[in-house]
């Protein structure tokens, strides 16, 4: 099928036109750049909301329950769920399609499983031009679940306007999971399987560690002695003020679908103040500039490695196997070559 007659098809909103973009983007085949381009006047109107943390912690649960949930309230839901890659195939072992079979069964609701293919960071390479064909498609809130490989998996702030950090009880100590930056990326934190012992604690140590950040250590202990003082922030001297949105720690038990309404809530006000206050618009500019760049990076690599002399890169990594040449003399020949042609 032609890039018009596909534009065409998604213009008409035909399902099967859809699934047929997601894997020309995907696999990268032949003009999926030229319909990306097209598609991109249409991008914006989707709230895109991304589910990270570590395996285990329930994500492609919690996302069905926010899939119901969304459908609930009369809005459409792309999801895409990034899998493991098959060590065989390349290819999703697609257990988040299985999760979500009853979701996937509803005419509003469309999930595309995708393979990491090794990616770090916990999304494919093209999950974020995925989304961007979902939303010029017109769905209204889009969920993007990463692989879970851990506290690596930072991409996903990125590609969403609104993150959730989800952790477990058994996740061990709250404090120590926010070393590698989850802290940072987090507008929402759920503590799913919130009815599991240590759940508790948990919500304790997340609400302390952004207390840190604001200078409001404690707001949500109880105090020892004394009155209560009834949620109200307690300034440290000399502390930061608080920002413009503090991420709320939220409890969920997602096979229970408890808590799942609230966490829709959260994520409603979190939109609504990041387009209120201009966050969202700088962010999706950031998006869009890191957007550029990626092209330019995959261009440039396709160009060294298939289209930029192949034979003399295959010649000088030869070399390098024989011991006969440094890898960096190697990598200076080549790029010398390269820019020497550009010239």
């Amino acid at each position: 099928m032609s890039i018009s007659q596909l534009l065409s098809d998604l213009e008409a909103r035909k399902t099967a036109a859809l699934a047929r973009a997601i894997s020309t983007v995907e696999n990268a085949s032949p003009g999926f750049e030229e319909l990306l381009a097209a598609l991109h006047p249409r991008l914006g109107r989707a709230h895109r909301i991304g589910l990270t943390g570590p395996p285990g912690a329930g994500k492609s649960t919690l996302v069905e329950r926010l899939t119901q949930a969304y459908r609930a309230r009369g809005l459409t839901v792309g999801v895409v769920a990034v899998d493991p890659s098959s060590p065989f195939t390349g290819g999703a072992l697609l257990g988040d399609r299985i999760r979500m079979e009853r979701s996937s069964l509803d005419a509003g609701v469309f999930i595309r499983s995708m393979a990491s293919r090794g990616s770090l960071g916990g999304m494919a390479t093209t999950t974020g031009e995925v989304a961007d064909v979902m939303d010029a498609f017109g769905f209204e809130r889009i969920l993007i679940e990463t692989v879970g490989v851990g506290q690596s998996e930072l991409e996903v702030a990125a590609a969403a306007d609104s993150t959730a950090v989800v952790l477990v009880p058994e996740s061990g100590d709250g404090i120590q999971v926010m070393k590698a930056g989850l802290m940072e990326i987090a507008d929402v934190f759920v503590v799913n399987k919130a009815d599991r012992p240590g759940a508790d604690r948990l919500r304790q140590e997340l609400e302390i560690s952004i207390g840190l950040r604001t200078g409001q250590v404690y707001r949500h202990v109880a105090a020892h002695h004394g009155p209560a003082t009834g949620g109200q922030a307690a300034r440290r001297p000399g502390g930061a003020a608080p920002t413009d949105w503090e991420p709320p720690v939220l409890a969920t038990v997602a096979p229970k679908n408890e808590g799942i309404d609230a966490l829709v809530d959260a994520f409603e006000r979190h939109y609504a103040q990041a387009q209120q206050s201009g966050m969202l618009a700088a962010r999706r500019v950031r998006r869009l500039e890191a957007r550029a760049r990626e092209v330019v990076d995959r261009a440039i690599r396709r160009w060294v490695w298939s289209d930029g002399g192949e034979a003399d890169v295959t010649a000088a990594l030869r070399e390098v196997g024989a011991g006969t040449r440094s890898p960096y003399d190697a990598a200076a020949a080549i790029v010398a070559r390269l820019t020497g042609s550009v010239a």
